[in-house]
Order: structure tokens, then sequence, then C-alpha cells
């Protein structure tokens, strides 16, 4: 490697950053393995290049950065000043980049890989739970990423490829989506234990026209649901109070702030009744997404099986 005149850098410091970044980084392991072994034939037989190819590649890297980083006695070379800094710098990219592709592999590992999935809240107390301890049955070793959240976030979590598959509902129509519906679930009418129909088991909805409800926030799925229900049985419910969580809703309702309507508890609660609805059909659809074109790893491949194969027996009985 002949030493040159440095010439004007390519890149200028005011140059496009990411420019600069395209340009460098294919040189940063050449450079480092020169510096590691302060020999040119060395390096290129070390990394099983042409030396000629790592030649050029140093000299460019000099050029478009404007600075000598070797002095140079014939093969042997050692870092300049300049050389010393870069190499921290660059050492502790190429550790950082070598961490990322071994998480990478790991995480699509068909025995030890990671699932990001993300599932409705009220799914959180035995669904999901269950789904997994069945799933870990024949894959034990697999790692899960999970996110609880409404309907809405888990589908733009799938669009930012935060999430591989997510548990929903309703089940999505998007163009960049694929959507299976997996189950459907019953909704009751939840009211107070002391209410005038706590007495009923069946109720019709359009009951409960002039009760206020308490029910999720806009963006939830099962907010969706209930207005729409709700304008299917001729009215539209008047709202007291909007919140996060179904159970947070069955307080409200034991509390005699209102009524809702929710899926079937984990955990059966005191102060209200749950009551059928006849009319309209109350129930909601669960379904299981994924962004449409991306590419699976071994284990969601495994865990999207799993899940399509339950099927219409994906709720606990």
């Amino acid at each position: 490697m002949e030493h040159q005149q440095r010439s004007q850098p390519r890149l200028s410091p005011s140059g496009d950053t990411e420019d600069m970044v395209m340009s460098l980084a294919p040189r940063l392991a050449y450079f480092a393995g020169v510096a590691r072994t302060e020999h040119v034939t060395r390096a290129a037989q070390e990394m099983n290049v042409p030396q000629s190819t790592l030649s050029r590649a140093i000299v460019r890297l000099e050029q478009d950065l404007g600075v000598d980083l070797f002095a140079r006695r014939g093969r042997t070379v050692s870092l300049t000043p300049a050389g010393r800094t870069f190499l921290t710098s660059v050492e502790r990219a190429l550790a950082e980049i070598e961490r990322a592709a071994d998480e990478v592999r790991a995480d699509a590992d068909a025995a030890t890989g990671k699932v990001a999935f993300g599932f409705l809240h009220t799914m959180g107390a035995e669904t999901v739970p269950g789904l997994i301890h069945a799933f870990r049955a024949d894959h034990p070793r697999v790692r899960f990423s999970l996110v609880q959240n409404h309907g809405e976030a888990m589908l733009e979590g799938l669009r930012a490829g935060e999430l591989d598959l997510c548990l929903t509902s309703p089940v999505p129509d998007a163009p960049d989506l694929v959507a299976r519906r997996l189950d459907e679930q019953k909704l009751r009418l939840v009211v107070p234990a002391d209410h005038r129909l706590a007495a009923r088991r069946r109720v019709r909805l359009a009951e409960a026209a002039d009760e206020t409800f308490v029910t999720l926030e806009p963006g939830y799925g099962l907010r969706r649901i209930t207005d729409d229900l709700c304008k299917e049985a001729g009215f539209r419910p008047r709202v007291a109070f909007e919140g996060e969580e179904a159970e947070t809703l069955r307080g409200l309702v034991a509390a005699g702030l209102g009524v809702a309507l929710l899926p079937p508890p984990a955990v059966a609660r005191p102060g209200v009744v749950e009551l059928t609805v006849t009319t309209p059909r109350a129930i909601r659809e669960i379904g299981v997404a994924w962004l449409d074109g991306h590419p699976d790893t071994p284990p969601v491949a495994a865990f999207k099986k799993f899940l399509l194969s339950r099927r219409g027996n994906l709720l606990p009985a």
C-alpha cells in the first residue's frame, strides 16, 4: 500500500450523514483488520480478501475522511493518532453490529427464538396464558415478547414491525393485513346486583335503552361493538365513564354507576349480575392478524400454525 497525499475529502463534514455512513460502513471491517495486524498482506490473508481489494478500500476510506489513518513502511503499517481515535469508535460499532446479528439470529432460532405477540386486555387473565402453556408443551424454549393493548394500537404495532401476531376483535379487514377468525365470544349485559333487571336471566338490549353505560374508550374494539349493538337495538348509549379495562368497568357497575356490555369474566365478581342478551345477537369475533407479505421466522410460523389449529376452540370453556 503506497503512501499517497490525502486529497480533499469526497464527503464534506457538512455533507449528508446517510451518504457518509453508506460510503464508510463497508470499509470499517477492513480498516479494523489492518489495524489489528499492522500488516496489509497478513490482514488480507486473515480476512480472505485479495490484498489489492484491501489496499484500495483503505486508500478510499482515507480519501473519504480526508485524513491519514496509517503510516506506511512497505507492507507494514502503523496507526496515526487520527487512526487510533477512529479505531476506538470503529471497534465499538463493529461490536454492536455483531451483537445485533447475534440477537436477530437468536430470535429466529426454531427452538429458542422469539415471538412478539399482542392481545386484548380481556384475554390476559385466562386465554393467552392458556395458549402459551399449551404451545410450550411442544416448544418449551420459545420466548415471547407480550404486548397487551387495544385493537387499533396492536394493528399499528403490526405495521410498525413491533409485533409478529396479535389476537384482536373485531377481526380487521385491511388490505395490508391478513386476518383469520378463530372464535366468537358472547357478550353479557352487566348490571348492579340491585338493578331492576337483576332478577332476569335474559334481556333484550333495547330494555337498557334508558340506562347509563360505562364503556371502554373510543378506539377499543369492544367500544365499537357496544355502539354498533346499541344502534342495532334502536338507541345510542348514554356514556357516564370511558375506561381501559373491562374489570374496572365491572367494578363501576357494581358501584351503581351504570351498566356495561362485557365478555364473561375470568372470575365471577360480586355485586353484579351478568345477563344473556337475546337480541341483537351480542357477540364479538376474535381473530389473529399479521402483516401481509411479512416473512415469518420459524418460531413465529410455529405459533401462527398453533393458533390457527385452535379455530373454534380458542377460548376457555
